[in-house]
């Protein structure tokens, strides 16, 4: 049995997010398996390197697969895509070693927040922007994010209620990027909390906005209190860009 690592790419608008779920099967998740079970007659599971939220996009999802696959690997990538719906595309297949695991060897990820910072239309980009007519200031916001660089308990800016898990994270990297009316926020830490990069965007679009201050997120770790922090900004600005490995993967 060969163990596949897929990079994936999906446009996540009408989908229920990453993960696939009882109630529905409108996932991301649920699609792969069924096509990858399709192509080998057997039940395939597919683990992905982490969940994203309905409505989330991903440009570089990591995923993998076990699979009895008698061609070629160009092959069953080509087979893979053919049978994958339109908002979805596999950007490359590769064998990789029994034990790599997408989720348990990621050692790092990247996520991009966008926001359309103008009073004019997003006509193409507007279902994988968040519009913000307000006039956002960008170095009060790179302010705020550098108080957010380093190893914090995040689960402030966290929707998880009640966990027996560590709610610490590293952030690594925070850029704040202007690019004629896009503003892009970028993250890259080695693990993010449910909903932790759209409450950390969402607070800073609020110091952008003037609403609070970049000395503010001090208060938010001091509080220990979700409502610190600010609001959750909508899925359909969020990308997962990249997930990274070890050289050994």
């Amino acid at each position: 049995m060969q163990n596949y690592k897929m990079l994936l790419q999906y446009d996540g608008s009408r989908y229920n997010g990453w993960q696939k779920q009882g109630n529905t099967k409108n996932t991301i998740q649920q699609k792969l398996e069924e096509i990858l079970s399709q192509i080998s007659q057997k039940e395939t599971e597919v683990f992905g390197s982490g969940r994203t939220d309905a409505g989330t996009h991903a440009w570089g999802q990591v995923a993998n697969f076990h699979m009895q696959w008698q061609g070629s690997t160009n092959g069953l990538f080509l087979k893979i895509n053919e049978a994958l719906p339109e908002d979805i595309a596999l950007l490359s297949l590769q064998k990789v070693p029994p034990r790599f695991h997408s989720r348990l060897q990621a050692t790092a990820k990247t996520y991009v927040y966008r926001i359309w910072n103008s009073v004019i239309p997003a006509v193409f980009e507007r279902k994988y922007v968040f519009v913000d007519k307000t006039p956002l200031d960008t170095e009060q916001m790179k302010r705020a994010a550098a108080y957010l660089l380093g190893e914090h308990d995040f689960k402030n800016f966290s929707s998880v209620k009640k966990t027996k898990k560590s709610t610490i994270r590293f952030l690594y990297h925070i850029e704040v990027v202007k690019k004629e009316n896009e503003i892009q926020l970028i993250f890259t830490a080695n693990g993010f909390l449910y909903n932790m990069v759209r409450i950390l965007s969402g607070t800073l679009i609020e110091v952008g906005e003037g609403k609070r201050s970049a000395e503010s997120i001090k208060e938010i770790f001091a509080a220990k209190s979700r409502e610190a922090a600010g609001f959750t900004a909508p899925a359909k600005g969020l990308a997962l860009a990249e997930v990274f490995y070890d050289k050994r993967w």
